[in-house]
């Protein structure tokens, strides 16, 4: 256990009910969810682009830059669906939407 939880504490999340995913006919519910995991999608996808840049040498960030290189790349990722992203959260919505509607 890390330091500083106490027993109590651990007891009491470990009872917390969890909160079941909720199904949505609401399009506009299904295009944020969408849009969120295709934002992490890109992120994901940066992230493997960015593993062989070194931040060192005279123009990189050091040990800074490797600690907050993925918020930056969490942030890249949402501005590109920001700015209409690569047709995924449409399909991905779209889907949502067609899946949750069928019957069970």
């Amino acid at each position: 256990m890390s330091p500083g939880v106490d027993i109590q504490t651990a007891i009491a999340v470990a009872k917390a009910p969890f909160l079941a995913p909720r199904q949505t006919t609401d399009p506009a519910t299904a295009t944020k969810v969408a849009k969120e995991f295709e934002g992490v999608f890109l992120s994901q996808f940066l992230g493997a682009m960015f593993d062989g840049i070194s931040t060192d040498g005279p123009f990189g960030g050091g040990q800074g830059e490797q600690m907050f290189r993925s918020l930056m790349l969490d942030e890249y990722g949402k501005q590109i669906v920001a700015q209409g992203g690569i047709g995924l959260a449409s399909t991905v919505s779209r889907e949502l939407l067609k899946t949750q509607e069928a019957p069970q």
